[in-house]
């Protein structure tokens, strides 16, 4: 597995400033990238859906959603920066290749849904300023693909200009809007306090949720922070965590700030004038001109709406690389890869647009929306766990509140969820002339996914304990074995398993050599991570047997022992042998009965393998 987005990784330096502004400034960009999926054409359907139906009483849902998505973003940062790891290369590293699988098929339904709703955004902008068909105008999104492939080319500071300059745009046109609407803000600071005045009102706060919070951001941003190139010491690891931070709480306000605008906007002309059913952005567009009095308003929204679709389709197609590249470690030309992202976009948009019409758009956009927060915990979920580990984040995992907190930000994301699966499948269920097919198809799909979620709730956990039960203490070993008896083996290798089987090995590996000889501990690491990273891994499972390695050493050696360690990383059957051939060793002892690869090379026909791979006699202990 490569570098996360390899072209630009590390591209731009932090170090050797001359200010400390300067320096901050050298970390700032990264979030704004971030900041547009959360002002993108998605958002504006939610909150034009929200503000004409319910006024201002949806601002709280806005504000709510702006919070827990600093967390996360935050969480997302700090994994980026400290394990130099993306969320699905972690992911990859820590799940089977099964549920990556899934967790890969559920992140790219959200990057089509996030991308269908950038796509149909920047269409209908184009259709409402120059008056292209929809069709056409969707067909026209492709090139901003090769504008990405440009942008990228010439550096990623040269994107993030590009990306801010439309974020400005986006900004001007909505404190224009603000200026044109006028809106009451006694009520606006009512909007503020928690209610939800119906069961609708709970599907477009669901769906603002979804908007706000968007899973692909979690993956972009853990991988944009590596663009950046600083001091890895812990002073230079904390110092790039609170520039982040910083760079995180600025664009992520500056987007919350534009999709209150877009909901007060919506508020103040067409839930003033009893107008509560418009959803459509290009109805939205057609009445700004009469209920606001200024032929601008229309303008200013169309060129806003363009610009938060361009900029949010370059972000979402980054991550739609970052979450092939991380899950499937499958690297294409870099062309062809957006060119795919987008097509999975595309295609939806095409076929729906032909076959239901113009006017189905703004459904499509909120239900792209509602999809996307469906697929939230599992992004949250993996995330949360891997910056709370202590090992995996190297002393900068986050502290019990930050843990509290993320988990309750999760809890509530994924109660919402259930809820509205639970009602949509209900009323379903109610409504269908053939109820069984559903009973058999969408009922056991929503359990599948219920399954998995309580599986990347609680694997980790699971996994912790198997580990600290398997990785015993060596101080719990029976060492027994005569001292007096004058041995020939000089140099011995024994190969560690980390389980009771370690007990004969050494206890034969001492009775050869005795107080004389050099014993050399051997240990392969052959998790996802050691097989794919080699020495360079820095996962979980690794770090737990270095340190179980060293406390077989610092035992030993406190007995009378000449001990030397050796950690591979890899398939024992392949790794074993080099070390092996590598060194000058006498004899070779294993115990029997061990676990995962070392019982496949004990237990089995790889046994003779191994022994015809080694030039040294091979002795098999048991207990």
């Amino acid at each position: 597995m490569g570098k996360s987005l390899e072209e630009v990784h590390g591209s731009v330096s932090t170090q050797n400033k001359k200010s400390v502004f300067r320096k901050i400034l050298a970390f700032f960009g990264p979030a704004y990238l971030i900041s547009v999926g959360y002002m993108d054409p998605g958002n504006w359907a939610t909150d034009i859906a929200g503000g004409s139906q319910f006024g201002y009483s949806l601002l709280w849902v806005l504000l709510m959603s702006n919070i827990m998505a600093l967390l996360l973003q935050s969480l997302s940062a700090r994994l980026g920066i400290v394990t130099q790891r993306d969320l699905a290369q972690a992911s990859r590293e820590t799940y089977s290749k099964f549920i990556n699988y899934i967790l890969y098929f559920l992140a790219e339904i959200a990057i089509a849904a996030c991308d269908l709703a950038e796509v149909l955004g920047m269409a209908i902008g184009i259709n409402l300023l120059f008056g292209i068909p929809l069709i056409e105008g969707v067909l026209i999104t492709v090139l901003d693909t090769f504008l990405l492939l440009f942008l990228i080319n010439k550096g990623i500071r040269k994107m993030e200009a590009f990306i801010i300059a439309l974020v400005t745009v986006i900004g001007v046109s909505f404190i224009f809007e603000m200026i044109f609407a006028q809106p009451e803000m006694d009520k606006v600071i009512l909007g503020l306090i928690p209610s939800i005045p119906s069961e609708a009102a709970l599907y477009i706060a669901i769906g603002i949720i979804g908007a706000t919070v968007m899973p692909h951001n979690l993956y972009l941003h853990s991988s944009l922070v590596q663009t950046r190139k600083f001091d890895r010491s812990p002073a230079g690891i904390k110092q790039a965590l609170k520039y982040n931070f910083i760079d995180s709480t600025i664009a992520l306000n500056l987007a919350f700030l534009v999709n209150a605008a877009i909901l007060i906007l919506a508020a103040a002309t067409f839930y003033k004038n009893g107008m509560f059913e418009v959803a459509e952005i290009q109805d939205a567009h057609k009445f700004l001109e009469p209920l606001l009095g200024s032929k601008w308003a229309p303008v200013l929204f169309a060129v806003a709406l363009i610009a938060a679709g361009q900029s949010s389709t370059i972000t979402g197609t980054l991550a739609g690389q970052i979450i092939m590249e991380g899950y499937l470690n499958l690297r294409i030309q870099p062309w062809v890869r957006r060119i795919i992202t987008r097509l999975i976009a595309i295609v939806p948009a095409v076929i729906v647009i032909s076959v239901f019409g113009e006017s189905v758009t703004g459904k499509l956009l909120i239900l792209s929306q509602v999809i996307l927060s469906l697929q939230l915990g599992f992004a949250i979920i993996p995330l949360i766990h891997f910056v709370s580990d202590k090992s995996k984040m190297k002393g900068f995992h986050i502290g019990k509140v930050t843990q509290i907190a993320s988990w309750v930000v999760a809890t509530v994301i994924v109660i919402l969820n259930a809820k509205l699966v639970f009602d949509e499948i209900s009323g379903w269920l109610e409504t269908s002339q053939n109820p069984l097919v559903l009973w058999l198809t969408v009922v056991p799909l929503a359990i599948s996914f219920l399954i998995l979620l309580l599986y990347i709730v609680f694997k980790p956990f699971v996994s912790k304990a198997k580990i600290d039960i398997q990785n015993h203490s060596p101080h719990s070993l029976k060492l027994e074995f005569s001292k007096s008896i004058s041995r020939d083996k000089k140099n011995i290798a024994i190969a560690l398993d980390f389980s009771r089987a370690d007990e004969a090995a050494l206890n034969n590996a001492f009775e050869l050599g005795g107080m004389d000889a050099v014993y050399t501990l051997i240990h392969v690491q052959e998790s996802v991570g050691a097989m794919v990273y080699g020495e360079d891994v820095e996962d979980h499972e690794t770090l737990i047997d270095e340190k179980i390695l060293k406390e077989y050493k610092e035992m030993l050696i406190e007995k009378g022992f000449k001990i030397e360690t050796i950690l591979g990383y890899g398939n024992p059957n392949k790794v074993i042998p080099e070390i092996i051939n590598a060194g000058n060793f006498d004899i070779l002892v294993m115990g029997a009965h061990g676990h995962t690869g070392l019982r496949d090379l004990i237990f089995g026909t790889t046994v003779d393998k191994l022994r015809h791979k080694i030039s040294i006699p091979l002795l098999i202990a048991k207990n």
